[in-house]
């Protein structure tokens, strides 16, 4: 059976609503134990880095680990950013395109953008996402990759996991 458009629209959703309701323990079930999460930077000439491994990335995690790692410091404020108050956040969806899909995994592409309220400050940040997605054992989906490309990267504080 083939995941289909409504499946996969109500699974990036419920990704998003655990990261407003900073949920990080269902947040975390959306992905992959082998996932990677990467948010690559753009270079002086206005080119995105290609390459994780071997250049700057905003955010790069090779798998599950290293996100279970930084939501454990965000909980218990053992973060080198200064995360804390956690900014409340509202994430939005759109433009959601299949790119291809089968019965055991899918591709897609969407536009984000989360709006966060830290300090009296409302900061928008806004996107593309491309997430490659994988059926689980338990027939559930999860988020094997996941590249969310952040257009406003000109910001005055370090970026975070619930900012994208």
């Amino acid at each position: 059976m083939t995941i289909s458009y409504d499946e996969i629209r109500d699974f990036l959703h419920s990704e998003q609503r655990a990261l407003d309701d900073k949920d990080y323990s269902h947040w975390l079930e959306h992905y992959d134990k082998s996932s990677e999460f990467w948010v690559p930077c753009w270079d002086v000439d206005g080119e995105l880095t290609d390459d994780p491994q071997s250049e700057m990335s905003l955010i790069y995690y090779d798998k599950r680990d290293g996100i279970e790692d930084r939501v454990f410091r965000i909980q218990t404020e053992r973060s080198s950013v200064s995360s804390m108050p956690e900014p409340r956040t509202q994430h939005m969806l759109s433009n959601l395109e299949v790119l291809a899909v089968s019965s055991s995994d899918a591709k897609v592409r969407y536009s984000w953008m989360t709006h966060s309220v830290r300090y009296d400050n409302v900061d928008t940040y806004f996107g593309t996402a491309f997430v490659k997605l994988i059926r689980g054992e338990d027939g559930k989906l999860k988020i094997k990759s996941k590249k969310a490309v952040l257009k406003n990267d000109y910001i005055h504080h370090v970026v975070d996991i619930y900012h994208l």
